[in-house]
């Protein structure tokens, strides 16, 4: 079969970065299988199992020489691909084939290689928040002060800025990376626990040993870069753990999908767009539109993501006892799938931001067919300080709100409820008065400045260290 005869995923053929797709590949996988069963046999040797240096030496030269064909080969006739990966090893390393697994299950590398690939997906997704933050920062600073209308309800409400709506997406951001560190830093390693967590097979090992049995785990965990395990397992560790880490890429992918929603909305008022290439065809029918489709898919990943985060707590749910296998299968999508969607949500986040489209006399004319409405509450301060009647200064402009809005419904090209105002001697403000009542920047509040501060108290801290995350570029799939 060629690539083009069988089924392949779009995660991997359109959206994922090479980054992580290389992290979840078979070859890193198994990697860092040989990788344990080396520190496995190094921790044992250290700790007096007779194990001949030459084994060691031979496993170390071998850990990513790997013959998929033999382990395909060995699966077929074990239906085992642990096993399989035991057998191609020891072919590699023949002096270290008698003490490969020694002591172990399959969950010793299934589980502690699913929680290493974890740790780095979502420090590779950290360094893409980082790069998101760092385009929105810029553009929230250029556009800081630039009034525009808030929405409560999807209804025009107070002004804010446009900058100021920026840091609220960047927020979201600010809040997943919390989630982020504190699950890196606190993620468990499984490390040496035995068939159903009771590290009977090493006790054995060790003579009876409880304390070289405990200095093992420590050694083994230690060697793979985690200050912990998990101080009590069943054949698995608990899948609690794969739950509360894809709540947190969910949670991320939830950000974006927020941030694309928004989007979404503005381009349909023509304030804002993302960005579209001089060849791009928005519609193979309508040649003149010009759809949000980057926008559209972060929405579409970002849904398939946070379906898999209620997958993993029905997966640790059914866990009977010391552990069962429907996990397994289930895993090999859902963890995986999961990290590579939010990748590709947060790469097409940075797209967006990089290139966004402002429209500020778009904006601005918006706004201003709504801003009377809003001011409508200073007039009627301003006509009882002139001498009038509250109630009826706030029923005069109560009803020339409806009519005004009940003109624009119909067709007006303008509002003209500043004009109904100034015709009223109640008010006693000419229409000159009125305009100049109506400066966009007299209602946007603090923004400008919770924008300045939001970047440099909060943001700057984050992203102020060199680029080091910043990615080979590469080119964004359709």
């Amino acid at each position: 079969m060629t690539a083009h005869d069988r089924y392949t995923s779009p995660l991997s053929e359109r959206y994922a970065s090479r980054a992580m797709l290389e992290l979840w590949s078979p070859q890193m996988r198994h990697g860092l299988w040989r990788r344990l069963w080396l520190a496995l046999a190094e921790s044992e040797q250290r700790l007096g199992v007779p194990i001949p240096d030459e084994a060691l030496v031979q496993m170390r030269a071998r850990l990513d020489d790997i013959d998929f064909d033999s382990v395909a080969a060995y699966e077929r006739r074990f239906r085992h691909d642990v096993m399989a990966h035991v057998h191609a090893f020891g072919d590699a390393a023949p002096a270290a084939h008698r003490y490969i697994h020694l002591g172990a299950t399959s969950a010793f590398v299934t589980d502690n290689a699913d929680l290493i690939m974890m740790r780095r997906g979502l420090q590779l997704l950290r360094g893409r928040i980082l790069r998101v933050l760092r385009v929105l920062g810029a553009f929230a600073r250029e556009w800081r002060a630039e009034p525009t209308l808030g929405y409560t309800h999807l209804q025009p409400a107070q002004p804010t800025t446009v900058g100021k709506r920026a840091t609220l997406w960047m927020q979201d951001l600010v809040l997943d990376l919390a989630d982020v560190d504190h699950r890196v830093a606190t993620m468990p390693f499984r490390g040496v626990k035995g068939t159903t967590g009771t590290q009977a097979s090493f006790l054995e090992l060790f003579e009876g040993d409880h304390a070289r049995v405990r200095e093992l785990d420590r050694l083994v965990t230690a060697t793979m870069g985690f200050s912990h395990s998990i101080p009590v397992s069943g054949q698995t560790y608990s899948r609690k753990i794969d739950a509360q880490v894809l709540a947190v890429v969910a949670g991320i992918a939830a950000s974006a999908a927020k941030f694309s929603s928004d989007i979404r909305v503005l381009q349909a008022f023509g304030e804002i767009e993302e960005p579209f290439e001089s060849e791009q065809i928005g519609s193979s029918a309508m040649a003149y539109k010009r759809n949000p489709m980057r926008a559209e898919r972060i929405a579409s990943l970002a849904r398939f993501v946070g379906s898999l985060e209620t997958n993993a707590n029905q997966t640790h749910a059914v866990q009977y006892f010391e552990r069962t296998l429907d996990d397994s299968a289930n895993r090999r999508l859902s963890i995986p799938e999961s990290f590579l969607a939010t990748d590709a949500v947060l790469g097409l986040m940075e797209n967006i931001a990089a290139g966004l489209e402002v429209h500020p006399s778009r904006i601005r004319r918006r706004l201003m067919d709504e801003l009377p409405f809003m001011a409508t509450e200073e007039l009627i301060v301003r006509a009882v300080r002139a001498g009038g009647n509250r109630q009826d200064a706030h029923e005069r402009i109560r009803q020339y709100s409806i009519a005004a809005a009940r003109a624009l419904k119909d067709g007006a090209a303008h509002n003209d409820l500043l004009d109904r105002i100034a015709g009223d001697d109640a008010f006693g403000m000419t229409r000159d008065e009125l305009e100049r009542a109506m400066d966009p920047r007299r209602f946007i509040g603090r923004a400008p400045e919770q924008v300045d501060e939001f970047l440099s108290e909060v943001v700057a801290p984050l992203i102020g260290a060199p680029e080091s995350d910043a990615p080979v570029h590469e080119d964004l799939r359709v």
